[in-house]
């Protein structure tokens, strides 16, 4: 005569199997066993962010003013890890810590100065160390260290896109059409018969408080303090580059191009694992 499994056994093997194939900290709540999972889940991810921050800087080499990104990444922080729970209430203490891998953070500007180029453009003007231009944006006004600007028929200094560019006092720069003898000062004005508009030029309580706004704008989140005429340096004629180095970029994208296929071979290893894992289990 057979007897079947008994009830309790029956009972304390299927928790016993879901303990194997869980292996769940009570604290985190999260599966030891797919640790290596989402350590390589999270370095695929920041890789892929890398890989997109170096592409839209290899995009904009040649973008008059562009300052290049940088990718911030951080170790996550440690979990302890406590006793595994078993089947019949008692704990198998593991010790240590469950971390590693890396954790994408946020993206930070590089605001150091770019190249000089000599254009001779009459409206082409670069700044000379620190400070912003300010143009006025959809009634905002933005920093920028694009100098490329333009003069419309109506004798009207603007952006590549048609902002105006203001001066010193706010209000939009702006000469005589039918005087072509208006020129760019050293100290950043627009004379014209003698009379001269200085531009705003501003420098920023701190570079962390400007946020990029798109076509080489920046938003400032705090007042910034202007620059006086004395103190300030304007390259006429001149357009300051892109700090977008193709060499660096490129070793960039190599490298984070790499790790990412590391990261994706090694969610598909551990998945593999896993699964064998879990067959093992059932079968038993």
């Amino acid at each position: 005569m057979r007897y079947g499994t008994p009830l309790a056994y029956r009972r304390s093997s299927a928790a016993a199997r879901q303990d194997v194939i869980r292996r769940r900290d009570p604290n985190s709540g999260r599966s030891r066993m797919a640790n290596g999972l989402y350590i390589s889940a999270q370095g695929a991810y920041a890789q892929s962010r890398r890989l997109e921050m170096v592409a839209n800087n290899m995009a904009n080499v040649d973008t008059v003013g562009f300052k290049r990104e940088l990718a911030v990444f951080q170790a996550p922080l440690y979990e302890a890890v406590g006793p595994e729970p078993q089947a019949g209430g008692a704990g198998e203490d593991l010790g240590g810590d469950l971390g590693g891998g890396v954790i994408f953070r946020q993206t930070t500007t590089d605001f150091s100065s770019g190249p000089l180029k000599n254009t001779g453009g009459r409206t082409d003007m670069a700044v000379k160390g620190e400070g912003f231009f300010v143009v006025r944006k959809n009634g905002e006004d933005l920093l920028t260290r694009a100098g490329n600007f333009r003069m419309t028929s109506r004798g009207e200094l603007v952006t590549q896109h048609g902002d105006p560019v203001l001066s010193d006092a706010g209000a939009p720069i702006a000469v005589n059409p039918d005087d072509p003898s208006w020129k760019v000062t050293d100290a950043g004005g627009i004379q014209q018969q003698g009379v001269v508009q200085n531009l705003a030029i501003v420098k920023p309580n701190s570079l962390g408080d400007l946020v990029k706004a798109g076509e080489n704008l920046f938003r400032p989140l705090a007042d910034g303090q202007p620059i006086a005429p004395a103190d300030r340096r304007i390259a006429p004629g001149y357009l300051e580059m892109s700090t977008v180095q193709p060499v660096i970029e490129m070793t960039e994208l190599i490298q984070a191009s790499r790790l990412l296929e590391a990261n994706v071979n090694m969610m598909k290893t551990q998945d593999e694992m896993q699964r064998e894992l879990v067959n093992r289990v059932m079968a038993t």
